[in-house]
């Protein structure tokens, strides 16, 4: 067990100690009273400690694990087969059906497995928080810039902003005109309660296509690849906000609409956001869990022993095992997310921008061999990440396909089709054979580049002579949600709240709303939701995240 107190921190311009401060035990005991008890580190539940402790909130911050982050936790070997021995014995609450394929030994020392990978738009109130909060002080980001999306048995950038489609030479000009058309009318559209009643419920394609002639190679590419939906029957008013996301987020800080943290996505945030609570005077302790709560008392008590007045709320996260719950999470969802994670030996440069390590590859629905009615998205990160060494990659895939056989069977399709793709891409015996002027197109700088259709076809048959080696792959099914909800009374109290599962997107898009709702169970009000006024703030640097590494330095002065 390992716990932290900041309680004798200044409140307001504290310098916040390094992170190793969080898990160092400088307390033996838990206080005997607080005002909000939370259970469970994962992300929503650390931006909600962070934001109580600065309101003023005394905030007590357990976790049965014995690391932070909960389910979006980054783990490295060590950790992930405790992970899997709780999740095989019922101690987690929120995963089920996790399986570990280690074909070989390997060093577990140099890879770390991220179980909710995230990414960062630009343009997100996610961000918006991080810097608000100065959490983004204590993170280190890299930019993610290209998207990718499965068609017609190959891999196709995705054409992301006007400069791009202006020179796509695979687009006709009618096509180019139509989305061009489309492109302005998100950038001027306002999102407001009418614009949604007058889309009503009618589906995304059947929207784009009436209103812009837009065919459905482009319409896919808009809605499941830049805008991350699973269909493009999802509901017009969703889909348009995500493809607004993506063009708005583009530019802000550099040619290109994510970002994603060092090391690991929520789990990183999420300790960011603990070591912002700990200053403002919130206690942490690990290794612990809630064992009963007495409504009468109101007293928590806890598997070390303690018993802790609580004053106002407990919030339980849907993970963290407690007897005061009567069944698992897991059982009781009504989403669900299947994931596949796969460290290979190639470090995929071919899908990554210059001077990139991270890229989105989007299966469209119907694209694999079964057919698959919802996508499988995919982010690849390389050893830039931090996750890996050099020479390597780790692919994370996911489907919220609600068929959890057939989720499986397409995510080792899709798992096969990126193989078969990055070998075929990487590969030095490749022949191309003679090229006619419509198989070369030419970017903004004069460069010529083939075609990817032509590329595509000339692959197809192609078989190459190296073998992808997987240093292991691991798959499990986590319990979803598909968007911010308002949080309920466990079964048989009223005190104690149970958080909802986590988001089911790619994006941390709703995680913020979702904390606000926590919040104002507490406050009543979400107006105050972390409005600090650092002392000195005036007297630091200008804010800039960190760049991970000096050839890679990114204008983020946020």
């Amino acid at each position: 067990m390992s716990s932290y107190s900041a309680k004798s921190a200044t409140r307001r311009g504290s310098v916040v100690p390094p992170l190793a401060g969080v898990d160092r035990p400088t307390i033996e005991t838990v206080p005997e009273t607080c005002d909000v008890l939370i259970c469970g580190t994962g992300l929503v539940e650390s931006v909600l400690a962070a934001a109580l402790a600065w309101q003023g909130t005394n905030v007590l911050h357990i976790d049965a694990n014995s690391f932070y982050g909960d389910t979006s936790a980054c783990l490295n070997m060590k950790e992930l087969q405790h992970w899997l021995n709780d999740v095989a014995n019922g101690a987690d609450n929120l995963n089920m059906n996790a399986q570990l394929y280690v074909p070989r030994p390997m060093d577990t020392k140099r890879y770390l497995v991220d179980l909710a990978p995230h990414i960062l738009f630009a343009k997100s109130d996610m961000l918006d928080v991080l810097i608000k909060s100065r959490v983004f002080k204590y993170l280190e980001f890299k930019p993610l810039g290209q998207f990718h999306t499965y068609q017609r048995d190959s891999f196709e950038k995705v054409s992301g902003n006007k400069q791009e489609i202006f020179t796509d030479q695979t687009l006709s000009a009618t096509t180019k005109r139509n989305l061009m058309k489309f492109i302005k009318f998100i950038a001027e559209w306002k999102i407001d309660e009418e614009m949604y009643k007058s889309l009503g419920g009618v589906p995304a394609d059947e929207f784009m296509s009436a209103k812009f002639k837009l065919e459905e190679q482009q319409i896919t590419e808009l809605v499941v690849a830049i805008g991350l939906c699973d269909t493009i029957h999802v509901p017009a008013s969703l889909a348009l906000t995500r493809i607004r996301r993506y063009l708005l987020s583009l530019d802000i800080y550099g040619h290109f609409p994510v970002l994603y943290s060092m090391y690991g996505s929520g789990g990183e945030l999420a300790q960011g956001f603990c070591r912002s609570a700990a200053v403002a005077g919130a206690t942490y302790k690990l290794g612990v869990q809630l064992t009963a709560f007495d409504e009468s008392s109101n007293i928590a008590t806890l598997s070390d022993g303690s018993r802790v007045q609580v004053a106002e709320k407990v919030f339980l996260s849907p993970s963290q095992p407690s007897p005061v719950r009567p069944l698992r999470s897991v059982q009781l969802a009504d989403q669900h997310t299947t994931r596949l994670v796969a460290v290979v030996s190639n470090e995929c440069k071919e899908w990554f921008a210059e001077h990139e390590s991270a890229a989105v590859v989007v299966f469209p629905p119907g694209t694999l061999a079964g057919d698959n009615e919802q996508a499988v998205h995919t982010v690849v990160y390389g050893p830039g990440s931090g996750q890996v060494p050099a020479g390597y990659s780790c692919w994370y895939l996911s489907t919220n396909e609600k068929d959890l056989v057939r989720a499986r069977k397409d995510l080792g399709d899709a798992l096969e089709r990126l193989e078969a793709s990055i070998l075929r891409e990487s590969t030095t015996d490749f022949d191309l054979g003679p090229l006619s002027e419509n198989d070369v197109a030419f970017r903004p700088d004069g460069t010529p580049v083939v075609s990817s259709v032509r590329l595509g076809q000339s692959m197809q048959n192609f078989v190459p002579k190296q073998k992808l080696q997987y240093l292991f792959k691991l798959g499990y099914t986590q319990a979803s949600s598909g968007s911010p909800c308002e949080p309920k009374p466990l079964q048989g109290f009223k005190t104690v709240l149970e958080v909802p599962p986590q988001l089911n997107e790619i994006s941390y898009d709703g995680m913020v709303e979702q904390a606000r709702k926590l919040y104002e169970a507490v406050v009543g009000s979400d107006d105050d939701f972390f409005d600090v006024d650092f002392e000195d703030e005036d007297a630091e640097e200008e804010a800039t995240p960190a760049p991970a590494d000096d050839d890679q330095m990114m204008p983020m002065d946020l």
